[in-house]
């Protein structure tokens, strides 16, 4: 069994999403593994990770759904603790979460047609966010 490890940057706006499926597949072909997994881990408690269609439509979809779950118009909590009004952006990450797996075989990701691996920063503020990844398996 064989490890690669990684780390990807990507400056971003506020509450935005990025496809980093081609950084990633770069990084599984950079480790030589042909079949095995990927890990990826979003670092910060305001970003998060998922797949998706990266299109349009279903990128706004997801930020008005994210805006029922919620709402940036009430208070929260967290307001209190750091007087920094994205306790919206909390929730958000939470909600998605911070990490994924991915399969890998014969030195692809293995995803769907339509299936972006996707990062998303749910602050109220542009930040440079880092995703942590593991590529572990056989060459």
């Amino acid at each position: 069994m064989k490890l690669y490890s990684f780390q990807l940057s990507f400056r971003m706006d506020a509450e935005a999403s990025a496809d980093i499926t081609t950084q990633v597949q770069d990084q599984v072909r950079a480790s030589g593994i042909r079949e095995g997994f990927v890990v990826l881990f979003a670092q910060g408690s305001t970003c998060a990770l998922s797949t998706m269609e990266f299109e349009p439509g279903l990128r706004k979809d997801i930020f008005d759904a994210m805006e029922r779950i919620a709402p940036s118009d009430i208070d929260y909590a967290h307001h209190r603790t750091w007087n920094d009004g994205n306790g919206r952006s909390h929730v958000r990450a939470t909600v998605v979460g911070p990490s994924l797996t991915v399969p890998i075989t014969k030195g692809r990701l293995d995803l769907g047609t339509w299936q972006q691996i996707v990062l998303f920063n749910f602050d109220i503020h542009p930040r440079e966010r880092v995703v942590i990844g593991k590529v572990f398996g056989e060459p």
